[in-house]
């Protein structure tokens, strides 16, 4: 596998496509792809980093930007896959990478990068190492799942 192909921390979580996240055309409206990246993303945390450990800590991360590509359209009742990874840790800073599928088509790619918070100071902090740990030992092992 190539580093390329590596995607550290990697989660997947099954996505249905409900009537309330269609527009009038049956599609699946922009706005909920963004609920489908917070769900993702928590299920990083709860795999990696628990957030109930980060908020006896006084940290929490926070997402910064977020970037969505839309490749093709989901539709109503549609049944698909989302899958997110940590990308890059800087000593600040984290990147995720996700992607949404719909047998195995690539419906949308996204991008979203952040930083820990200090909940106290209210400032940015470093990297949390038990989450880093983990991250650099799934990039040495060429691993998924960082475990």
């Amino acid at each position: 596998m190539s580093e390329s192909e590596i995607r550290p921390l990697l989660v997947e979580l099954p996505i249905t496509v409900k009537t309330y996240d269609v527009d009038y055309a049956r599609i699946v409206h922009n706005a909920v792809y963004i609920r489908w990246l917070e769900d993702l993303r928590l299920e990083i945390m709860t795999s990696h980093f628990p957030p109930q450990d980060q908020f006896s800590d006084k940290q929490s991360p926070v997402l910064a930007r977020t970037e969505i590509n839309y490749h093709r359209p989901l539709r109503l009742f549609d049944k698909a896959v989302g899958r997110m990874w940590v990308s890059d840790l800087g000593k600040a800073r984290w990147e995720v990478q996700a992607e949404i599928c719909r047998e195995e088509m690539v419906a949308a790619t996204a991008r979203q990068t952040g930083y820990f918070m200090d909940l106290v100071k209210y400032r940015p902090i470093r990297i949390p190492v038990e989450l880093r740990n983990k991250w650099q030992a799934a990039l040495a092992g060429g691993h998924q799942d960082g475990l």
